[in-house]
């Protein structure tokens, strides 16, 4: 399937009580056949108002890391969510409401074939690496997973709480770098 018409087929979602609450879903974004996918818990406010994902405060930090390592939603990366509709007051997603969202992700991810997913948070790396993932603990190191590299780092809005983890995010990106560098076919 490509990833316009799965797009087309999420966009009159009603598998769970988001659909409810939601403005616009925010399905996705970026090249169809990027090598490095980004895969976020789900959207905020500004991300439901405009239908995009990452494009708020924390979008535009996750954006300046990307700049730092030759990386952009427009020329070589995807960037999704678990979830595809806002969860109320930016709540973490339900277990049933990840659950009824996963068949899009898996589909996205289907048609894209990354070979390296990043996973932006907690959230997000519990539900596509393991549910004892520990970010704290963890992050920056890869994981291979049925023939894909999984890294996980900080979520950006957490880097607006704390700013104290941003070197260490700047850190997972640099390893991310290198990572690309080894693996993937295209030179960014």
């Amino acid at each position: 399937m490509e990833i316009d018409v799965l797009q087309q087929q999420c966009l009159a979602c009603r598998r769970c009580g988001l659909c409810e609450t939601r403005t616009n879903v925010v399905f996705g974004m970026g090249v169809p056949d990027a090598e490095v996918m980004f895969v976020g818990e789900g959207p905020g406010a500004s991300e439901d108002e405009q239908g995009l994902p990452f494009v708020g405060r924390s979008g535009q930090l996750l954006n300046h890391y990307l700049e730092a390592i030759d990386l952009s939603r427009e020329t070589n990366v995807y960037i999704a969510n678990i979830v595809k509709c806002r969860p109320p007051q930016n709540r973490d997603p339900l277990p049933e409401e990840s659950q009824a969202c996963m068949p899009w992700l898996r589909q996205q991810f289907q048609c894209i074939r990354p070979k390296i997913v990043v996973c932006l948070g907690r959230v997000a790396a519990q539900q596509m690496m393991d549910p004892g993932f520990s970010i704290s603990r963890d992050h920056g190191k890869f994981f291979e997973k049925q023939g894909t590299l999984f890294m996980a780092t900080y979520h950006p809005a957490a880097l607006l709480r704390y700013p104290v983890n941003k070197p260490a995010v700047f850190g997972d990106f640099v390893n991310l770098r290198e990572k690309i560098t080894q693996i993937c076919e295209h030179t960014y």
